[in-house]
């Protein structure tokens, strides 16, 4: 996945493995309770409750001088005076709690967590949000998913081109990083080796930062967190993927400068983890009426979506994809592009894709495809829920002819019915600051445990 901007007008966050952060006293920490279940036995009847709690990232966190309220991150840059290095930042900036609410525009009702686009607050804009879900206040909820299913409804409806509501898993560490950890949402890698990130491995990304010269409310650092991530749900009212993308290691890793690859660096292939994915798209495997509004799968309305992965101790073997809608249990289509078959991914799915959408470069299979997704797998992830626009590639991946000069009669190309024109961030923030998803109803066990499966 491209991963997404840490986008707020007065922002930052902090903690540490090395030295302990300042935690700030002008907003209290209180993270909105969000409950789910864990099932045991077959066809949906035999889950519990499970109580947890949900997260921001510590990427859109209030950060400012311990001795006032001057930002230590303002706009999309970093105060020299405050921040003159990495190491200074502990002792010059305190980290605040967050206003989910109000500035953040995140809440949540019993089961369900809403996620909305652009929220205007007394002193700020912001702009999308990642969140992440908790075991208890200190602790991000760990999965272990092979052998398992993962099971949730959600309502996009209202996501048009160049919006992602995305739901994911990445390698991160179950107690984020140092003081503040886990309770203010440190810790975040994903397989783009995120460099956008303020925050890396217990310490600042001061030194080397540049400010975005395309979103004023981001940046890159000279350091970057990778970890194998899945991503179960990259999606919005036109287009989804489900897509792995292998890492080695598979766990919490820094890298440096553009050595990193992935988005955020200038060879996108020069790092050590899988930038791209091995992905299904159904629209992008040619079956062009299965997924959107008033098609097989009809994004106008709330969808149940089950995603089972298959295998045993680290051994992921299948990627398995189901839809419930007015009660009738959809499967992912098989596709129509000559030389694809099967409508579920393996590594024999992975190595068809390459050879047919005629692939350069795939990294999924030279940093161990399958064998390596297994492996981040068994270490335990984190459940991410997101949203939020792209300032690098418009979305264009998820939901129009990528790349944009390439021919879409090309297999692979076309994704979406959007236009090469569209997912522009300041059209899209500006046509649809109401624009919001809602994530609702997780149930997680065994393969069979979270839904009635068709004879």
């Amino acid at each position: 996945m491209i991963s997404a901007s840490s986008i707020t007008a007065i922002l930052a966050f902090c903690a540490s493995s090395a030295s302990a952060w300042v935690i700030g006293k002008e907003q209290t920490e209180t993270h909105p309770k969000m409950t789910w279940q864990r099932c045991t036995g077959k066809g949906g009847n035999s889950c519990t409750n499970v109580n947890g709690e949900i997260v921001i990232d510590a990427n859109w966190r209030w950060l400012h001088v311990t001795s006032g309220y001057t930002n230590c991150f303002d706009g999309n840059e970093w105060n020299k005076t405050a921040c003159p290095n990495n190491d200074a930042c502990a002792k010059n900036c305190a980290i605040e709690g967050s206003d989910y609410r109000g500035s953040y525009g995140i809440t949540t009702s019993g089961n369900s967590l809403t996620l909305k686009f652009v929220t205007k607050a007394q002193s700020s804009t912001n702009i999308g949000s990642r969140t992440y879900l908790m075991k208890d206040a200190n602790s991000y909820e760990m999965f272990k998913l092979i052998g398992n299913e993962f099971t949730f409804d959600v309502d996009l409806s209202q996501l048009p081109c160049g919006l992602n509501g995305a739901l994911y898993f990445v390698s991160m560490p179950e107690k984020g990083h140092g003081t503040p950890g886990a309770k203010y949402g440190t810790g975040y890698c994903d397989a783009q080796c995120a460099r956008d990130l303020k925050y890396i491995d217990g310490k600042a990304n001061a030194e080397g930062w540049q400010a975005s010269s395309s979103d004023p409310n981001a940046g890159v650092g000279k350091r970057g967190a990778c970890c194998a991530e899945m991503d179960v749900w990259e999606a919005n009212s036109i287009s989804t993927a489900l897509t792995p993308h292998s890492c080695q290691p598979e766990g919490y890793s820094v890298c440096e400068d553009d050595k990193c690859g992935g988005t955020y660096s200038l060879d996108r292939y020069a790092g050590s983890c899988d930038a791209n994915g091995c992905d299904f798209n159904p629209y992008r495997v040619g079956v062009k009426d299965f997924y959107g509004k008033g098609k097989t799968v009809d994004t106008s309305k709330k969808m149940t979506v089950i995603t089972q992965f298959l295998g045993s101790g680290n051994q992921l073997t299948e990627l398995k994809r189901f839809y419930v809608q007015d009660g009738k249990v959809i499967s992912n289509p098989e596709p129509t592009i000559p030389g694809m078959t099967g409508n579920s991914i393996t590594q024999e799915w992975c190595n068809t894709q390459k050879n047919v959408f005629q692939e350069e470069i795939y990294p999924f299979n030279e940093f161990g495809g399958m064998a390596s997704m297994g492996k981040g797998m068994e270490l335990g992830m984190v459940l991410v829920m997101s949203l939020w626009d792209d300032h690098y590639a418009n979305m264009l991946w998820l939901d129009s002819n990528y790349p944009t000069a390439a021919d879409p009669a090309k297999p692979g190309v076309a994704r979406g019915e959007c236009d090469i024109t569209s997912g522009v961030p300041a059209d899209v923030e500006s046509a649809n600051p109401n624009a919001q998803v809602v994530f609702s109803n997780i149930k997680f066990g065994p393969i069979g445990s979270t839904f009635q499966q068709p004879a």
